[in-house]
This record gives C-alpha cells, sequence and structure tokens, in this order.
C-alpha cells in the first residue's frame, strides 16, 4: 500500500475512487427504486459529446461534460413529460443522440488522438489531473447536498409518482433534479471507470445491497460500502496487477453481486425455515396435547 501511495497520480486517483464510491450508489438507490437503471448509460454517451465539445474547443472536457450532460437530462425529462413518448424512448433517443454528436465532434477535432478517446471512454484515472480532482470534488458535494436536502420528496417520487402528486410535491421539478443530479454523478465517475462504464457503478452496488437487505436507508448505506469496496479495491488490484483500472472496479463490483445473491439466498431459505417450524402444529391434537374441544367425544366420518 505504501509502494500505491508514492505516487502523486495514484494519490489523486484513490481520492477519486472514494468520491466515485461515495456517491454513485447514493444515486443509484433513487434510480433503481424509480426503474431507471439504464439512464446511466444515456447520459454517458451525452456526456461523450461533452467531452468531444471540450476538445474541440481547447476547454476542460470534465466541465464541458457537466454541462452538456445536464442540458441532456433536462431535455429527457421535457420530451418524457411534453410529448407522448415513454420514458424508455426517451432514453434511447438520449443515448443515440449521445453518441452521434460525441463521434461526430471528435471526428471535427484536430489532433485528437485515439488513446484520449479511449481514456474517457473506459476511464483512465492516471490522467485525472490536480484541478479535475477539485473539479470532481466540488460535483459530489453538490450531489450529496442534494440527496441532504430533498431526499424524503425524491423517495416518495421514485416510490409512486402518483402518490407524490397526491401529497403535493412538485413531481416535475424533482423528475428533473433526479436526471441533472444523475448527470453530474456520471461526470463524476466518468474519469474513474469511463463513460461506457460508468451505469455499472450506479446499478450493481446497489443491486448487490437488495439481495441482503429490505429497508431503503439500509440499502443506499451497504451499497455505498459496496462501491467504496470496488473502487478502492478494483483500483489498487489494477496497480499491482497491471489492469484496466476501470474494468477491475466493475467486475469486482459484480463479484460482490453473484456473492450477496448466494448469501441472501441462503438467508431467505433459512427464514422460510424458520417460520415453516414456528407455525407448525401437532396433528389432532392442541398446544396442551390434548383433543380439541369441538372433536372431543364424537368420530368425524
Amino acid at each position: 500500500m505504501t509502494e500505491l501511495l508514492q505516487y502523486e497520480f495514484m494519490r489523486r486517483a484513490l481520492i477519486a475512487a472514494v468520491l466515485v464510491g461515495l456517491v454513485t450508489p447514493v444515486i443509484g438507490t433513487f434510480l433503481v427504486q424509480r426503474r431507471l437503471a439504464l439512464l446511466g448509460d444515456g447520459i454517458g454517451h451525452v456526456a461523450l459529446t461533452g467531452v468531444a465539445l471540450g476538445l474541440l474547443t481547447s476547454t476542460s472536457p470534465v466541465l464541458t461534460a457537466a454541462v452538456v450532460a445536464t442540458l441532456g437530462a433536462i431535455l429527457m425529462e421535457l420530451v418524457r413529460v411534453r410529448t407522448r413518448t415513454s420514458g424508455e424512448v426517451a432514453l434511447a433517443l438520449l443515448f443515440y443522440g449521445g453518441i452521434a454528436g460525441g463521434v461526430l465532434l471528435i471526428n471535427l477535432t484536430p489532433g485528437a488522438s485515439n488513446a484520449t478517446l479511449t481514456s474517457y471512454l473506459f476511464g483512465s484515472v492516471s490522467t485525472v489531473e490536480e484541478q479535475d480532482l477539485w473539479f470532481v470534488g466540488a460535483l459530489a458535494v453538490g450531489v450529496i447536498a442534494v440527496v441532504a436536502l430533498f431526499g424524503r420528496e425524491l423517495f416518495v417520487l421514485c416510490q409512486d409518482e402518483e402518490v407524490a402528486k397526491a401529497h403535493g410535491l412538485p413531481v416535475r421539478f424533482l423528475s428533473v433534479l433526479l436526471a441533472v443530479t444523475a448527470a453530474l454523478t456520471v461526470v463524476i465517475a466518468m474519469r474513474v471507470v469511463g463513460v461506457l462504464m460508468v451505469s455499472a457503478l450506479l446499478i450493481v452496488p446497489v443491486a448487490a445491497a437488495q439481495q441482503l437487505t429490505r429497508s431503503f436507508r439500509v440499502t443506499m448505506a451497504l451499497a455505498v460500502l459496496i462501491g467504496l469496496f470496488s473502487s478502492l479495491g478494483g483500483l489498487t488490484t489494477a496497480f499491482y496487477g497491471d489492469l484496466a483500472p476501470g474494468a477491475t472496479i466493475v467486475i469486482l463490483a459484480l463479484a460482490v453481486f453473484c456473492l450477496a445473491v448466494a448469501v441472501g439466498g441462503l438467508l431467505r431459505r433459512r427464514s422460510r425455515r424458520s417460520r415453516t417450524s414456528d407455525t407448525r402444529e401437532p396433528v389432532g391434537a392442541d398446544a396442551a396435547g390434548t383433543m380439541p374441544q369441538t372433536d372431543r367425544g364424537r368420530v368425524k366420518q
């Protein structure tokens, strides 16, 4: 571990991994609850357009990705609400439009190398600069602040939109807020795992936690622990094994999910056996070991 901390780029990478492991499961819990598991993929492809725009204009790709991803998330909600387009179709439009815009702008960028594009597609923690880290840290603080301020309202929205309306909650505002927060979360994780795999850290830790818990808050807390373990463990494994960090982080998260499925299944089987044994009663006798009062002195046909 001391060898890993000797390198400045790895110290920056570890800080980025902590931010990613902390923030992505928090937002992912709301997305899974609202059945928007693929939203991260769609926003990730829009963020690719932002990255390409940053390279084309020689500005910060992380900053332009945040702006474009936010605008794309708002546009998706407007398309879903103001037209007859369903959420899945709006997400598909976001997905295809984002990747097409990214490829087009990359081709227009003079001097853009395949290595530069690959670092954003699949993540490259070694290229995280100090200014990127400050910007990502500010985004992470903003995301946590949104959840702290509107977490209860977002929970009601994700449970049932009609119930949220009945309680007088600003459903449209909350929907846009959740989409924008998810967009910023995607940008936070983009430098570590890449836009093509960012959705995995939004969803897989939450899916693993759901195998072991039932409470929304407990699920979120356990998902954060799994996200931190996957991010830091995957990054450390990638460093010592000379592996791709983004892919290693995602594979470790999937391994935790498989383990959670096995443990959760075992716990549920034990719970069912326990309930069965507790409710089982002697056949033809009451708790005192005698025949029930209604059956005494007569024989049933």
